[in-house]
């Protein structure tokens, strides 16, 4: 929704009050940091294993086929890597049929590959037979419960690495390298998902670049894109590993924050705002600098039943139209 031609939505509104939550940018920093420790990622990163020695020549390769995720790739990691829907799995599989700790895939030193599973609900099979056991080989697929299907490969390094290239060509928008739209789209439905099971908490962060036509059209769309780039490489450093950091189109863009309580996501937004505000771009020896308007919204703001992906997105966007009518510069999370 471009900034100067942004209408407000025939939606209802959301029964909170009009409070606009904006701490200053050094507390807001500082209780950031104090109360919601995170590990930060400068870049984005590709999930390869640990490099091959000198005896090694090549590498295991997972790949989901059917099933949430579809054609992410995963390194098969040395002794064992768990596949399953709980945190601590190597292999995370955003799927109600799969166990929290499903199947591991163990490596042996004679370059073997056993699949076996973990007393799963829902079982691991094999060409069409449950297993407790059974040895892998290179181009077999198996089962991970009734929804998740999972080819298994073993190549060269350069193999593995296009692979891992590919997969984060296919989920990246090329201009800013954050996450696209559809990548955005499916981690929110599962995003949502687990945290429902499990008593979560998430919020999105709807946020996009004031003015922005103004910035087309008076230094050309080559100066837009890198002010896009800027403003996202910004984000990209600011945000936690387990984040998730997108656009969502045009100048708009989307942070999915899990796990932290909805006082503090205002916080962290109010924090991108006013870094955002102190942005210098440089272009052609003209320094450009823009301002954000931005809208946040958590899943604990509303009753199970309306938890999902269109309820969390209107009233971040409905919030972020408050903060453009407001004035723009600004964050609105009620």
């Amino acid at each position: 929704m471009p900034d100067e031609h942004k209408k407000k939505q025939n939606v209802p509104r959301v029964g909170l009050s009009d409070v606009d939550e904006r701490p200053s940018a050094s507390r807001a920093a500082a209780e950031w940091a104090d109360e919601e420790p995170s590990t930060r990622a400068s870049e984005a990163t590709v999930a390869m294993g640990p490099p091959l020695s000198r005896h090694q020549s090549t590498r295991a390769l997972l790949t989901i086929v059917s099933g949430p995720n579809v054609g992410r790739v995963y390194s098969v990691r040395d002794g064992e890597t768990i596949l399953g829907r709980g945190r601590a799995a190597h292999v995370r599989l955003d799927d109600a049929g799969a166990s929290r700790e499903h199947a591991r895939i163990v490596a042996s030193d004679a370059g073997q590959y056993f699949l076996e599973d973990m007393k799963s609900t829902n079982g691991t099979f094999v060409a069409g037979n449950r297993i407790e056991r059974a040895e892998l080989a290179s181009g077999d697929r198996f089962h991970v419960g009734p929804n998740v299907i999972v080819s298994f490969a073993i190549l060269d390094a350069q193999a593995e690495r296009l692979a891992h290239q590919q997969y984060e060509s296919s989920v990246r928008d090329p201009l800013t390298r954050a996450h696209n739209r559809r990548y955005l789209v499916e981690r929110l439905a599962s995003e949502i998902a687990y945290a429902r099971r499990h008593a979560g908490r998430l919020s999105l962060i709807l946020f996009d670049l004031d003015h922005f036509k103004r910035v087309n059209d008076t230094y050309g769309h080559m100066a837009g894109d890198e002010v896009l780039r800027g403003v996202a490489s910004l984000v990209g450093r600011m945000i936690r590993a387990e984040d998730v950091f997108a656009r969502f189109g045009g100048e708009e863009f989307v942070v999915l924050v899990r796990g932290i309580s909805h006082i503090n996501v205002g916080r962290f937004a109010e924090r991108i705002r006013a870094s955002a505000e102190r942005l210098e771009i440089a272009y052609d020896t003209i320094p450009l600098r823009v301002t954000t308007s931005v809208g946040y919204a958590s899943l604990e703001e509303f009753a199970d039943a309306e938890r999902t992906p269109e309820t969390l997105m209107r009233a971040a966007d409905e919030r972020l139209y408050r903060a453009k009518t407001e004035g723009r510069n600004r964050v609105c999370g009620r």
